[in-house]
């Protein structure tokens, strides 16, 4: 167990790069995932097949294999993920300005992936909504854009913060794979640093990479536990 404090600052950086990673992943996928949400529920017909099948490659897809393109698939078409190093952003977080594009095309992929299950986890939120509001909106004269801003969408936030919740905690495990794609210094490549490299027993080093991860992952879960209970409460 010694590696956990002669080795601390590996783990450190490890953990860092892996919460850098999933915060701008989470972020990404919100956005996206609600950008197909509304394509999914929209009502031209060649929107809606273009969020269903989004959702549908997506979620019935494996990650590895996602990740798989992200980082062989992009550089094959010329692609180094460059649009992704926005100014500013890339001080706060900066393997994104990096020549090392990696860890933009593990984040790609998580994005992808992850946003798949946000759209499915806001759109249960949005069926939860009585029809009844939405056609009391459409006969005020409200178009399919305002109706979804100031009615269905402020309703559907309380049914889909869970959800969205369990989606994020799954992609911080999911992230574990990334680095096995390229990301270096993120805790699943640490665990192979230092037990390949360094010498170091498995036992000790997967113990230290799991507190990692639950570290991100318990008070998230605790606070869904606490928002459904309030929710709960509530009704």
């Amino acid at each position: 167990m010694n590696v956990l404090i002669d080795k601390f600052d590996v783990f450190a950086g490890g953990f860092w790069l892996t919460l850098q990673i999933c915060v701008l992943a989470a972020i990404g996928a919100l956005i996206l995932g609600a950008v197909v949400a509304v394509l999914r529920i929209s009502p031209v017909p060649p929107l809606r097949a273009v969020g269903t099948t989004y959702v549908n490659i997506f979620r019935n897809m494996p990650l590895t294999v996602v990740l798989f393109f992200a980082a062989f698939g992009l550089p094959a078409l010329g692609s180094n993920a460059d649009f992704l190093r926005i100014p500013g952003l890339d001080a706060i977080f900066s393997r994104l300005g990096t020549d090392l594009p990696y860890f933009r095309f593990g984040l790609i992929a998580l994005v992808l992936y992850t946003a798949a299950f946000v759209c499915e986890a806001l759109r249960s939120g949005v069926n939860a909504v009585p029809a009844g509001q939405a056609e009391a909106a459409r006969s005020l004269g409200l178009t399919f854009g305002q109706n979804l801003r100031y009615v269905v969408l402020p309703q559907s936030w309380k049914a889909s913060v869970v959800p969205l919740g369990s989606v994020i905690i799954a992609m911080i495990k999911n992230s574990a794979l990334v680095g096995f794609f390229g990301v270096v210094g993120d805790l699943s490549q640490t665990a192979d640093q230092l037990t390949s490299a360094g010498g170091y027993a498995f036992i000790p080093v997967a113990i230290g990479i799991s507190v990692g991860y639950l570290i991100m992952t318990v008070p998230l879960g605790a606070l869904l536990d606490r928002i459904e209970k309030r929710q709960a409460v509530a009704r």
